[in-house]
């Protein structure tokens, strides 16, 4: 039988949704492709028992997707939207430098990083992860179908958010599609709590999704371009032209507002306080329940900042690549200049600053009172320069490696189900409640099969397992 292709796309004015989705046949096998507009897209393939159901089923998902205002149309003609980029400006620090121990160059602008015991992750608008030691060396590295606006974690897990309009895993050896966000979210900045994700937008607009990808509530602040989100158990904070506003978890209900004079670039939170770096050159502090706090005040645009645990200093980057120390109480204690571009964000890890910069640096600082003394004196220590390796890192894939025999009694069985429209995952396993459903990568499931997961662990509010580590698929 020949084979037979249907292309659909949807276009909306206005920065609408701006998508395609293509149906092709051949014989008992039926591949769905689909995507933004000038993309490759993602793929999905099913064989069924005949020619004929597989005709069938093309036909339910071709009408599914015209009577949702989709339309037939040729491939090539409709050009792919541009992405919002965040536009940064940078200029050298006439201060003196900071003691920066290493730099690793990633060769394009960066705004992810991560900082954990094990590992120092940045994330550029390339679409490249990279994952090193504390010392600087590369141990893994990842590449993404687009540009990288922050990287997240959320207790043991490690996320990225693309310009791509998803949200990918990197906790295992393959990038696992873990969240897929509407194509009418321009993503500006994202946070994960125990599974519900939180996306700012540049309108101003914030929506949750919860660990099985359904979106909870979606709320539009009293301002646009919305580059700051933070999450915690008690809700979600979330920065833009207007200020902060904190909304409850669950019902996305208004808690507290704060304005600000300048828009809000960068959010950062520690246990009772929130920080927001903004425009008008000042980093404002409030607590969690909407109290006004310290404000610190920088030279130039605050770009990034990070707070030690306990709160007792505050750091923040500026457009004009320097970096900034103050007391909780507001006190400016030092400024130095990076010398590799303005940190556009940053993170506090056991008396070192990383910082991610304009030019793609991630840099490690020694932030100990001798070695900032030092540096104020012009005494810095020569650091040492990484390259990014010249291969490619991992992508994404939807294939799945099959378990070996010996393999399965080390890990935990799931099986894919249909429920309605949806398909979900639960436990197969001994052990676990098969009732709860499973937080499980979206664009492998397959209604029926059966998978190998490293690990299920409980979330930390209950009521649903998250897969954690590798993934394979499971042949009975």
């Amino acid at each position: 039988m020949a084979e037979e292709k249907t292309y659909l796309e949807l276009s909306e004015a206005d920065g609408g949704s701006h998508k395609f989705y293509e149906v092709i046949v051949k014989n008992t096998e039926l591949i769905i492709r689909y995507g933004r507009i000038g993309d490759s897209g993602r793929v999905q393939s099913k064989v069924y028992p005949s020619p004929e159901k597989a005709q069938a089923e093309a036909k339910k998902k071709i009408n599914e997707k015209l009577k949702g205002g989709y339309e037939v149309a040729i491939m090539g003609v409709r050009q792919k939207r541009k992405i919002t980029r965040r536009a940064v400006a940078s200029s050298a620090s006439s201060a003196k430098q900071a003691p920066i121990l290493w730099k690793f160059k990633s060769q394009s602008s960066a705004f992810g990083i991560f900082i954990d015991a094990n590992r120092c992750w940045v994330g550029n608008q390339s679409g490249e992860v990279f994952a090193l030691n504390h010392q600087g060396k590369v141990i893994n590295q990842f590449q993404l179908p687009d540009g990288v606006k922050c990287l997240v974690a959320d207790d043991a897990w490690i996320y990225a958010g693309c310009d791509d309009g998803n949200v990918y895993d990197l906790t295992g050896k393959l990038p696992r599609l873990a969240y897929k966000i509407d194509e009418n979210v321009d993503i500006f900045w994202l946070d994960i709590k125990d599974g519900l994700l939180a996306v700012s937008d540049a309108n101003g607009g914030l929506t949750t999704i919860d660990h099985d990808d359904e979106s909870q509530w979606t709320r539009l602040s009293q301002g646009n371009s919305g580059w700051m989100v933070r999450c915690d158990s008690d809700g979600v904070y979330h920065g833009h032209s207007g200020g902060v506003t904190m909304y409850s978890n669950q019902e996305g209900r208004v808690l507290w507002h704060q304005k600000t004079k300048g828009a809000v670039l960068f959010g950062w939170q520690e246990a009772s306080t929130v920080y927001a770096g903004a425009s008008d050159r000042k980093v404002y502090s409030f607590s969690k329940k909407g109290e006004a706090g310290a404000v610190y005040s920088c030279h130039d645009s605050v770009y990034s900042c990070a707070a030690t645990v306990d709160g007792k200093y505050l750091f923040a980057g500026d457009s004009s690549s320097s970096l900034y120390c103050f007391q909780d109480s507001g006190e400016l204690l030092w400024k130095l200049g990076t010398g590799c571009g303005s940190a556009l964000s940053m993170q506090f890890f056991d008396n070192h600053i990383y910082i991610v910069t304009t030019d793609g640096t991630l840099a490690c600082i020694d932030a100990s009172p001798n070695a900032i003394a030092a540096a104020q004196e012009g005494n810095v220590p020569q650091a040492t320069v990484i390259k990014a390796p010249n291969q490619k890192g991992i992508a994404p894939s939807a294939e799945l490696q099959l378990a070996a025999p010996d393999e399965v009694a080390q890990g935990v069985i799931v099986e894919c189900y249909r429920e309605g429209s949806k398909l979900r995952i639960r436990a197969v396993s001994p052990g676990y409640n098969p009732n709860w459903k499973v937080q499980f990568p979206r664009d492998i499931r397959i209604e029926g099969d059966r998978y190998w997961v490293q690990e299920l662990r409980e979330s930390g509010s209950g009521g649903f397992y998250r897969a954690f580590g590798d993934i394979k698929k499971l042949v009975d």
